[in-house]
């Protein structure tokens, strides 16, 4: 269980969002939880976010928001909010797939995937240091990974990433991002789409 100080807003992609609505609430007790669940999410209740979002706390308050489908239009309108949220306010948002959510709110927070967060391994690598011998290295390792585990491996390099170095990503590896999980959908090769992902990484220092 992660102690509660390290706590911060982020992504969880689940399916079974209930369960997941639930050990939030337990694991971050005695601190509030206001949670917003639907099954479609749309701007009337973005509005009701942004209003339980600017009523201060002493403490922090989490914000829940999960459902199985969220209109474009209740994301776009809470994007500031995610941005810059007010004092104390911490947003979870919970959806069964990545892909329910836009590229803009994506990039506003980590994402993590609860079916391994609790088996989550940390990749041994510094990418704000990393060189090209160790993304030879690691691209000789992962050189047969099946699809599926490619995925993984993205989401671990992200986590690594944005929550492990507590990188600011440019835009453009935001892009690269979303563009290597059209890749794979696509059936590209895993170890092109690693190299692209961490070349991005030494060509953002200098």
């Amino acid at each position: 269980m992660q102690a509660l100080d390290s706590v911060q807003g982020h992504i969880l992609i689940s399916t079974d969002i209930e369960n997941e609505i639930e050990r939030l609430q337990n694991e971050l007790k005695p601190l509030r939880v206001v949670k917003f669940f639907e099954e479609n999410f749309k701007i009337e209740h973005a509005k009701l976010v942004t209003k339980e979002a600017y009523i201060s706390e002493s403490q922090t308050k989490y914000i829940i928001i999960a459902a199985v489908e969220f209109t474009t239009v209740a994301q776009n309108s809470l994007l500031k909010l995610l941005e810059e949220p007010p004092k104390n306010i911490e947003f979870i948002i919970i959806s069964p797939t990545k892909s329910n959510l836009l590229p803009t709110v994506r990039s506003r927070l980590p994402i993590l995937k609860t079916e391994r967060s609790h088996e989550r391994g940390v990749l041994d690598m510094n990418l704000a240091k990393i060189d090209y011998k160790e993304i030879f290295s690691f691209l000789k390792e992962h050189a047969r990974v099946s699809k599926n585990d490619a995925k993984t491996l993205v989401e671990e390099i992200y986590f690594r990433a944005t929550v492990v170095d507590r990188l600011i990503l440019s835009q453009r590896q935001l892009d690269n991002f979303d563009k290597a999980y059209r890749l794979l959908d696509l059936n590209a090769r895993p170890q092109s789409v690693f190299a692209l992902l961490l070349m991005s990484f030494t060509g953002e220092r200098g």
